[in-house]
């Protein structure tokens, strides 16, 4: 089994298959589990009939389970794409974070988990060749498919130890702003920076609902004060400002 060197179980999971041949591992994807504890996820994850996987599961009190062995292609992405790769699941290693989710309370994720989800993320780092802005949520690969880790996972604790693509967002100020509805050069302009950005959007012109979940999904990962598909001042200067660095 290749996994990681850190201490942990396994619980092995029937749910995977081989990664598409010439694929490297260059994105890792973080998920919340959306369900009431650890154990339960875990046991789903490993369950034929839900189809379903991950390579990793981090529990809330930091206890970390491998599933799959990394080698191959856990079924945890599902419909998906960054920088025009669909396959997710070939290029990726999936780690399941233990939170009940936005339709249990949403809790905070604990200081122990994310040391945690910390600890393994650096780990996986030595070992592949991932580029910063490819550590991501599942929401940013399935815009209003998917909305985990949420807007209280910690990105910033992450960067500070080295992990991941993050800058200080701009604050909320107000001024201009798109919405749906909107049309002309200046939403086209969003549209391609988004795409630019990794995120799956068409560059049309028109602030369409497809857009604003996309702009949610940023919004969610790099501007999580406010969440509401509005491409205000606040969120297209944070945008800039990551494609700059």
């Amino acid at each position: 089994m290749i996994g990681t060197p850190l201490p942990h179980r396994m619980q092995l999971s029937p749910n995977f298959g081989q990664r598409r041949i010439g694929s490297n591992i260059d994105i890792i994807i973080l998920h919340y589990t959306g369900m009431s504890d650890g154990q339960k996820a875990c046991d789903w994850l490993c369950n034929p009939e839900s189809q379903v996987s991950s390579h990793y599961l981090i529990n809330d009190d930091g206890t970390l389970v491998q599933m799959v062995d990394e080698t191959a292609r856990a079924w945890h992405a599902g419909v998906s794409s960054w920088h025009g790769v669909e396959d997710i699941n070939s290029t990726s290693i999936g780690i399941e974070i233990q939170n009940p989710g936005h339709s249990m309370g949403y809790p905070e994720f604990p200081l122990v988990q994310m040391e945690a989800v910390a600890a393994l993320c650096a780990d996986l780092l030595k070992r592949y060749n991932i580029k910063p802005r490819n550590i991501l949520a599942h929401s940013d690969i399935a815009p209003g498919r998917k909305i985990d880790p949420g807007e209280k996972f910690d990105w910033f604790f992450l960067h500070q130890r080295g992990i991941g693509h993050w800058v200080a967002p701009e604050p909320l100020l107000g001024g201009s702003y798109l919405q749906v509805g909107d049309h002309g050069d200046p939403v086209m302009a969003l549209q391609a920076l988004l795409k630019l950005y990794g995120y799956g959007l068409e560059a049309n012109g028109t602030f369409d609902p497809r857009t604003k979940i996309v702009v949610e999904a940023f919004q969610r990962h790099f501007r999580q004060i406010q969440v509401d598909g509005v491409a205000d001042q606040s969120t297209v200067a944070t945008l800039h400002k990551l494609l700059r660095r």
